[in-house]
């Protein structure tokens, strides 16, 4: 057992192939989204995001009319120490590959974080997100999540 983990046991389940999808060529959906983010590497686990269910097809859903990209992510444990580490990740990650002008929400699956709010507010504010990724030490481990290899 490794020193320090929240959740030592994760569930893991398998990767499974995504084949082409058909979509408009200038239209962005949910499912380019995912493709996106699926393969972040959780903070704690040498496993992707999707792999322990932490994100789904169904949590990412797109409004190209209003230009917003929302994630709704759940994490392993309701006392999970990553959670704001996660949605960093996924917030530089969809920064780095969409578009400005889309307005990106993260938030952690209602009842599924004991700080749920304050995580929410966190990742969703400019400012503290500027802050945090900032700090040299949490830039590294998010860079580390985000050059995943699956």
């Amino acid at each position: 057992m490794t020193v320090g983990m929240i959740n030592a046991n994760p569930v893991v389940h398998e990767r499974p192939e995504r084949a082409a999808h058909p979509h408009a060529a200038n239209a962005l959906d949910p499912l380019d989204v995912f493709d996106t983010v699926r393969d972040i590497k959780d903070p704690e686990h040498p496993y992707s995001l999707e792999q322990l269910s932490v994100l789904s097809e169904e949590s990412v859903s797109v409004d190209e009319k209003l230009g917003r990209i929302q994630i709704t992510f759940t994490p392993t444990v309701q006392h999970c120490s990553m959670a704001t580490v996660i949605g960093l990740c996924l917030r530089l990650k969809l920064m780095q590959n969409f578009p400005p002008h889309f307005k990106i929400d993260i938030k952690v699956a209602p009842g599924s974080l004991a700080n749920e709010e304050s995580v929410n507010k966190q990742l969703n504010d400019k400012e503290r997100v500027a802050a945090a990724l900032e700090n040299p030490n949490l830039r590294q481990l998010v860079d580390e999540c985000l050059c995943s290899n699956f």
